[in-house]
């Protein structure tokens, strides 16, 4: 395999990598559509848990169950439970999403304990966030975060469908999309599935941040890159999240050298016994209620992890040129 190398990174970004649900929020974002169209929520999600035994009783042996709920969203909209939803409303909805205590402000102190410090600012050093999540892409970016955000993995939907032959129609005609008879079937409410993040593949995600896929499209996420050439180093990651399907990203982060960070919901004894246990199993390096206020251990913990980061990195640099630049001469006395 050929090794691929993008001189120019200066390793100088810490990026803040989120979990979405049940880490900034309370729960699963998916509940202001539920109440706009007035659809038990419970019910919903108990449909979706019975979904991998009703398909297996009915011939299949492989059943995909993180991405299941994505296609029982898209049965609510053919059967008209859903009305109308497309990825405009979903991205409407996604303003009603509500956070943790200290958020979405918190985003930014983070930010701007780096950006404030002047021995940071000499090295260029800065903080990214993203965010991955096996929730609705379109919510997020509608969400009071969004414009904290530097990055978003998550599942999106497609509205338009083109009908089988649509490329030799396309180059035929003009027609305008969802017109009768054109290229596109339907009206503009979601059909399928176009992306999907689930609890594996948010690994993938980490890889492209890690190498600079997200910024620099044309570098392969599977290219050989050298560690030293990479956009954002594992070193400098810290990922938080909350819970048990976030352990492939958890071991990858830590088992290259980046810091992990689990919370529970506040007040839960269960949330509390899980993120417990995953550091009894040294999954993550520690763990917290999720606040974000100043003063919650949370917050302190986070910030604390960017202050390490950021001191490694520039006394690395600072070791480094001392090296290239070597001691200057002295005057030698007997």
């Amino acid at each position: 395999m050929a090794v691929y190398r993008m001189p120019g990174y200066t390793q100088n970004v810490i990026a803040c990598i989120w979990d979405f649900d049940k880490t900034l929020i309370p729960g699963y974002m998916q509940e202001p559509i539920f109440r706009r169209f007035k659809v038990d929520e419970g019910s919903f999600w108990d449909e979706v848990n019975g979904l991998p035994a009703f398909h297996r009783r009915h011939g299949l042996e492989l059943v995909a169950q993180d991405s299941l709920y994505l296609n029982h969203i898209l049965t609510y909209v053919r059967h008209g439970l859903f009305p109308g939803l497309n990825n405009r409303l979903l991205r409407e909805l996604g303003d009603e999403i509500v956070f943790f205590e200290g958020l979405p402000q918190f985003f930014e102190l983070v930010s701007e304990s780096v950006r404030a410090n002047p021995r940071y600012e000499h090295h260029e050093l800065r903080v990214e966030h993203y965010v991955v999540s096996t929730g609705l892409r379109q919510m997020i970016l509608g969400s009071k975060i969004a414009p904290y955000l530097d990055g978003v993995w998550a599942c999106e939907f497609v509205e338009r469908v083109p009908a089988p032959g649509y490329r030799m129609r396309e180059a035929e005609s003009a027609q305008e999309a969802g017109e009768p008879g054109g290229m596109f079937e339907g009206v503009v409410e979601l059909r399928d599935v176009g992306y999907v993040i689930d609890n594996t593949t948010k690994t993938r995600a980490i890889f492209e941040i890690n190498k600079g896929s997200n910024v620099a499209p044309e570098i392969d996420v599977n290219a050989n890159i050298p560690h030293a050439d990479r956009r954002v180093p594992f070193q400098n990651m810290i990922y938080v999240a909350d819970g048990p399907s976030d352990v492939p990203v958890f071991s990858v982060v830590r088992q290259f050298g980046g810091k992990t960070f689990a919370v529970y919901r506040p007040g839960s004894k269960a949330s509390f016994v899980q993120v417990n246990e995953l550091q009894r199993q040294g999954r993550i390096d520690s763990f917290g209620e999720a606040c974000y206020r100043p003063g919650c251990q949370t917050s302190m913990w986070i910030l604390h992890a960017v202050e390490e980061i950021a001191d490694r990195i520039v006394a690395s640099r600072e070791r480094a040129l001392g090296e290239a630049v070597g001691r200057a001469p002295r005057h030698l006395h007997d």
